[in-house]
């Protein structure tokens, strides 16, 4: 560390601070950062870093574009990787500031680059209060590349050093020096605002009588409450934006007062302000030299001028700040301060009231936006003060609710969802919203496909058709889109995933009419993998996996995914090299992007392939690191499949017990209408029957599994059912039966274009055909 500190004389500074206010705004600290990097030309100058189209896809979001939706872990990373692109020419030091206020997915980025930068000369400087040891109690030690260094107050010491070296060689009264000292605490700030204030009174030799305020918030009210009138409302005017404030805003919010420039400046004398990089072009900007003193201007001024200011500002940064990230949240948190000082002062007039419905529409935007990039915290903050602030028996209001139980669902809290939904669906229905009513349904249907498990997938799929055709009735794009990807879901977990097809392509083109990046991603992540599961042939598959990965700009978990399936039908086509090239590669660019589950869901695929290859025990391998996480994840959808594929691994290693013990977990977490874990499992175990010559038992199971699999268009589902058919008939003494379930194998891998299997069944075939050797 200090060859590193020592080697920073040339080294690239950037920066942001989290807002000591609006909940929910995310990534105001990494974006005012990552701009100062980029400079006016963000393009170009992502281009000279050579960052590949993944990444700089994943940094749309926080530059106020979007392409395809990116999660946190996506950003996160992305930014990781810009950084590292910068240090590469030099040291970076990125220092965030007041990290108590951050967000939590901000958070969870900044301890992203510290866990992973270990090979970039990156140097991040981050200040935060102790209690943010309450919510990252890890941060406080033993974390690996890190140290903490706690600020202790200054001794006694340390403060007559500090007041010798502030006065410059000035005199005060020893009596009044003495008190300063002992009402300061060993706080720098005290000391130096107490000096300031006496040199500005002109009381530095002053007598013993000067009071000295007995807290620092009393010494910095009483050190505004000098300042002239017309700088102490310039500086008020600024505290209502924040600590950074612009002159524009303070120009807007104090039309009365002249020379704002000179009463800047002045200020700045004062150093009560300092001049600060701005967010916004053609402007300057300037910061509290403290936020204590941000807090003692604002808490000056009268509930009822708060509300006007906050007002005045909100319409202001609408004119002024349209291309400003994040602005609904941070407008809408305005507009909501406006309101909420007009309803504690007494009743509302028109003007006021029509605050509260602005508030709500500027949060629920921002909700809808954070819930697309999958940033649950935001939204469990946004959404319910939309709900709040919005009118009952309002559009609005509905939509909020609908944020809200869409986030309840995602965060699996199926019984206020359910809640939600109630009052949504009887609000939506009084109104005659036919829209949101049926939009609450979907978000119905997806809570009860996946919470309860006697619900009926034929069922969940006519609910969604339902919708489909009233969305449609009434124009709603998006609406239509995610009706039809649910539609397509279903119909692919029940088999049928030629239709699903049908449905997504459908719905992609809804999707993009609408502009609902979400929907969109959504959409090509099923399709990616029904690719691999349905009945696309190998060759094709390939095609559209490539396409896939095309459209996938920033995002690199539908790249990685992509990526990863066609690795697997690379390598069933016999590119055995290439294929496993690219599963191992999406599968770590998963990992690196921090989307463990699907990194542990597509395990699946690798297994796959190397069954498929003949390696079970890589198969295995992958399988157990999988279920050893995913096991420990609320997650459910995968488990069952790592399951089966555990059990048919374990099979084919020839540890029998293990595959039917792996066979039983599978009876018992398996959905009734998830078919695809009820066929393996049961080829499983007709197989080890038959081996221990349990003929009529394995017959009985392997018949019902082949029944289970055969009305769907799973291919390698059914040929591995045929194959394990073939064996129980052959172990019985049925060679024709034998002979004619290969057969039916080698069809079904040929129509899927798979080399290997196909190659594999022929092998066994041809030993029917083979004498019997004496």
């Amino acid at each position: 560390m200090a060859e590193f500190l020592a080697g920073l004389d040339g080294a690239t500074e950037i920066g942001g601070r989290c807002l000591s206010y609006g909940e929910g705004i995310s990534y105001w600290p990494v974006t005012s950062a990552v701009k100062e990097l980029l400079g006016a030309s963000p393009d170009e100058r992502l281009s000279e870093l050579s960052l590949d189209p993944a990444t700089a896809g994943a940094l749309e979001p926080i530059l106020g574009r979007q392409t395809l939706a990116s999660s946190p872990e996506e950003i996160a990373w992305a930014v990781r990787k810009l950084l590292e692109s910068v240090a590469a020419d030099g040291p970076l030091v990125v220092v965030f500031d007041d990290l108590h206020w951050g967000e939590p997915v901000f958070l969870d980025l900044v301890e992203h680059i510290a866990d992973f930068s270990r090979n970039a000369p990156i140097l991040l400087l981050c200040m935060a209060r102790p209690e943010l040891l309450d919510r990252r109690s890890a941060w406080g030690g033993g974390k690996l590349n890190a140290t903490n260094v706690l600020l202790e107050p200054l001794s006694a010491d340390e403060t007559e050093e500090l007041i010798e070296r502030l006065l410059s060689g000035a005199r005060i009264n020893a009596s009044l020096r003495e008190r300063i000292l002992e009402a300061a605490g060993g706080n720098p700030l005290f000391v130096g605002e107490m000096l300031a204030m006496l040199a500005e009174r002109g009381d530095g030799n002053g007598s013993a009588e000067i009071a000295v305020p007995p807290t620092i918030q009393a010494l910095l009210a009483s050190r505004l409450d000098q300042l002239e009138d017309a700088e102490r409302r310039v500086l008020e005017r600024g505290a209502v934006e924040g600590q950074v404030f612009h002159r524009g805003a303070v120009v807007a919010l104090a039309p009365e007062e002249g020379h704002v420039d000179a009463r800047l400046m002045m200020l700045v004398r004062k150093d009560l302000v300092r001049p600060e990089q701005s967010l916004l072009a053609g402007d300057d900007a300037f910061r509290f030299r403290h936020l204590l003193i941000r807090d003692a201007a604002y808490e000056s001024l009268p509930k009822a001028t708060r509300a006007e200011l906050h007002e005045r500002f909100a319409d202001w940064l609408e004119e002024n700040a349209p291309q400003l990230v994040e602005l609904d949240e941070i407008v809408g948190y305005h507009l909501e301060q406006a309101y909420t000082y007009r309803s504690e002062l007494g009743p509302l007039d028109d003007a006021a009231r029509a605050l509260a419905p602005r508030a709500a529409e500027r949060l629920l935007a921002a909700a809808k936006r954070a819930l697309d990039r999958g940033d649950l915290p935001a939204v469990e903050s946004l959404a319910p003060r939309s709900v709040a602030l919005a009118p009952r028996g309002s559009a609005t209001h509905r939509d909020a609710l609908l944020e809200q139980s869409r986030l309840l669902v995602e965060v699996a809290d199926s019984a206020r969802a359910s809640e939600v939904l109630k009052e949504l669906s009887a609000s939506a229905e009084r109104a005659g919203d036919a829209r949101t009513y049926s939009r609450a349904r979907l978000v119905e249907l997806e809570l009860q496909v996946a919470h309860d498990r006697t619900a009926s997938m034929e069922a969940a799929l006519a609910g969604a058709e339902e919708a489909e055709s009233e969305l449609a009735r009434l124009g709603d794009d998006e609406g239509v889109a995610w009706a039809l990807r649910l539609a397509g879901n279903f119909l692919g977990w029940l088999g049928n995933t030629a239709e699903a097809e049908r449905r997504w392509a459908r719905g992609l083109e809804h999707a993009k009419q609408a502009g609902s990046s979400g929907q969109i991603a959504d959409i090509l992540m099923w399709r990616a993998w029904a690719l691999w599961w349905g009945p696309t042939p190998a060759v094709e598959g390939i095609r559209q996996s490539s396409e896939i990965i095309e459209q996938a700009v920033g995002n690199p978990n539908l790249e990685a995914t992509a990526t990863v399936v066609r690795g697997c039908l690379k390598g069933l086509r016999g590119e055995i090299d290439e294929g496993r090239e690219d599963v191992r590669a999406g599968r770590a660019r998963l990992f690196d992007v921090g989307q463990l589950v699907h990194w542990a869901g597509t395990a699946i695929i690798e297994a796959d392939l190397e069954l498929a290859v003949g390696n079970p025990a890589a198969a295995e391998a992958v399988l157990r690191e999988s279920y050893e996480f995913m096991s420990s994840t609320a997650e459910t959808g995968y488990l069952a499949t790592i399951v089966d594929y555990r059990a048919v691994a374990a099979l084919e290693l020839g540890r029998e017990d293990e595959a039917l013990a792996f066979a039983d977990e599978v009876e018992r977490i398996a959905q009734p209408e998830d078919f695809e874990p009820h066929v393996c499992q049961g080829c499983v175990r007709a197989r080890v029957l038959a081996r221990r010559g349990e003929h009529d038992a394995a017959m009985k199971a392997i018949r019902a599994a082949v029944a289970i699999g055969e009305p769907t268009d799973y291919l390698a589902t059914r040929t591995y059912a045929a194959i394990s058919l073939a064996e129980v008939e052959g172990l019985a003494g049925h060679a024709d039966g034998e002979r004619a379930a290969l057969q039916e194998a080698l069809r079904l891998a040929e129509e899927k274009e798979a080399v290997l299997t196909a190659d594999r069944v022929r092998e066994l075939l041809g030993q029917l055909s083979d004498p019997i050797s004496p």
